[in-house]
């Protein structure tokens, strides 16, 4: 465990510092780019582009629904890492998962609010935000425009690392909420491997916590 919180916490450093130092340079009209695509005003972007950039905004909703849990056996709370992942992705997240420790078994109440970001219609609700942005990015997008940002663009081409980082990471951030639930079947794994959908359907199949009793407990506690 202490290789992969070192290993983890290296990869921090180094994205973080590729991000600065190694992207490409930034574009001067970023800012007025990301505003353009949070009121959707997509005309003349790539498909594949505003897939992306709107995912970005479906991961952090779905580690939150292993890491709110999580953090309850934590020294340290979970959820100042997953509200910040809503802006910075994986370097918000990647800190948490070097930091914390094994608790692969549930113990004591469960709240509402983790009542609701365990429910498996929220993990459906994922699915379909998921599902539909694939279709629409990859149906209608091109990729060759997208490797042209990617080699220019720092904002696409960084924002295209953290989607990767948070796809190949949610194995080793849902490895203990497995345990939690009795699920042993490496092809829990296997199933998350797929890019986003994989999450979402671990998320809408995965069992309740065992023994959870329910409890109201402040959003500030969790």
């Amino acid at each position: 465990m202490r290789w992969q919180q070192l290993g983890l916490g290296l990869l921090w450093l180094g994205f973080v510092s590729y991000a600065f130092l190694g992207a490409p340079p930034p574009q001067p009209d970023t800012w007025e780019f990301i505003q353009r695509l949070i009121r959707f005003q997509v005309e003349g972007v790539n498909p594949l582009v505003v897939a992306l950039f709107n995912l970005m905004g479906v991961w952090p909703g779905m580690y939150a629904s292993v890491l709110l849990t999580d953090g309850r056996g934590q020294k340290i709370p979970a959820w100042p890492f997953v509200t910040l992942s809503f802006a910075v992705g994986a370097f918000a997240l990647l800190p948490y998962l070097a930091l914390r420790r094994p608790f692969p078994r549930w113990q004591g109440s469960e709240s509402l609010l983790l009542r609701v970001w365990n429910s498996r219609i929220l993990g459906g609700v994922w699915l379909l935000l998921s599902l539909g942005l694939l279709l629409y990015g990859l149906g209608q997008g091109s990729w060759a425009d997208w490797w042209d940002a990617f080699q220019t663009n720092r904002f696409i081409h960084v924002m295209s690392l953290d989607f990767t980082l948070l796809w190949l990471l949610f194995p080793v951030a849902a490895w203990d909420d497995l345990q939690r639930r009795g699920l042993t079947h490496r092809g829990w794994l296997a199933l998350m491997l797929l890019p986003a959908v994989g999450a979402a359907l671990y998320l809408t199949l995965r069992p309740g916590l065992p023994n959870a009793a329910p409890a109201t407990v402040a959003a500030g506690q969790e």
